[in-house]
């Protein structure tokens, strides 16, 4: 039986069902309607925010983030989804690149600090908390407070993610989320922006209804980046089994790590901070001991995926190499991780892979 890398979560069709038969009652299919609201109001509390926006994916999260934060040159991680660069790079946002820190593989604060010195016109930092591993965010907020710039983590990975006792999306200016299906919670498309201040929040939500405010009055053009109602009802039915969905998650996670951690190198978490589950990254000393796990996974029918390759400078910068990216991008693989595996199934993983790397 194959192992799937990933198997996105099934609503429950009886309470689907219930939710949708209000939309269809009310008539109230779209704009911030009715679900919308509770969706909001349910995730604000279970995350521990305040001025969270639902939006139709997360690409425009950060689109629309970025885009109210006024940011117009920014600095982000070569080692993310291509998203996170191509969202900027669609908005004619000039992008620079950093290298990653080796141990986190998030951006480096310190490599970026240099750049901002030798680069004035930088107005934005875009970072991700790669596999939901928060970043430095300490270090960030001051460089916020130095530079003059904004911050925005893309967070699609960090979904119920604490850092230093409060969400990890409660730093920066903005963080955004991801709601597709192959996210730990997820509303099959979708996402959500959260804002530091209120007026930020109140002129994104202007911004994805068309420009329009409350008034019905226009202001600045505007984009359609709203969540519909059939999607939240997607969203509310599964938030009634989240905490149960983080919970195995983290369990698989951590079965994981007890078998693997003196087998392959595994990144280096933040050391006060949760974990959520959503990705299971190992690195391999070479491209090629890499690849000949990949291939024995393969045969025993168990999905594995380079995720993240190639090094987005590769694709998007200009000439200066992020070596560090570019190495980790050769060498890293992604295990199956989802709600729906066993223990059995991630013993059967680590076997393959201790198999492998031992030469047997």
């Amino acid at each position: 039986m194959t192992i799937a890398l990933n198997n996105p979560l099934s609503p429950d069709l009886t309470i689907l069902t219930e939710y949708l038969k209000k939309v269809n009652e009310s008539g109230w299919y779209t704009n911030f309607g009715p679900l919308h609201q509770e969706l909001t109001t349910r995730l604000e509390s279970l995350l521990g925010v305040e001025n969270l926006l639902l939006v139709s994916n997360g690409t425009l999260a950060i689109q629309v983030a970025c885009k109210v934060l006024g940011i117009n040159k920014a600095i982000t991680t070569p080692f993310s989804f291509v998203a996170t660069s191509s969202s900027l790079l669609w908005q004619g946002i000039d992008i620079s690149y950093c290298d990653i820190d080796p141990h986190s593989f998030n951006l480096c604060a310190s490599n970026v600090k240099e750049q901002l010195l030798r680069d004035n016109d930088v107005d934005g930092i875009v970072a991700t908390h790669v596999y939901g591993n928060p970043c430095d965010v300490q270090a960030f907020e001051n460089l916020s407070r130095e530079c003059g710039v904004k911050v925005v983590y893309d967070a699609a990975h960090a979904f119920g993610v604490d850092c230093l006792g409060q969400s990890v999306l409660n730093y920066g200016d903005a963080s955004t989320l991801s709601f597709h299906a192959t996210k730990v919670f997820h509303t099959v498309e979708g996402g959500a922006i959260v804002f530091k201040r209120k007026e930020d929040y109140l002129k994104a939500k202007q911004l994805i209804n068309f420009g329009i405010g409350s008034d019905g009055k226009l202001g600045e053009p505007g984009i359609n980046a709203k969540l519909n109602e059939y999607q939240c009802a997607v969203g509310l039915t599964l938030l009634d089994q989240i905490e149960n969905v983080l919970d195995k998650r983290k369990m698989l996670f951590e079965t994981y790590i007890g078998h693997l951690n003196q087998v392959v190198k595994l990144p280096l978490w933040h050391e006060n901070s949760s974990f959520n589950g959503s990705y299971m990254p190992v690195v391999f000393e070479s491209s090629k001991l890499k690849d000949h796990v990949k291939k024995a996974l393969a045969e025993q029918e168990i999905q594995s995926r380079d995720y993240f390759s190639p090094s987005l400078d590769e694709c998007f910068g200009d000439d200066q190499v992020m070596s560090i990216s570019k190495s980790l991008a050769q060498r890293v693989l992604c295990l199956p991780l989802h709600y729906y595996m066993s223990v059995s199934d991630v013993e059967n993983v680590v076997s393959v892979i201790s198999k492998v790397c031992q030469g047997k």
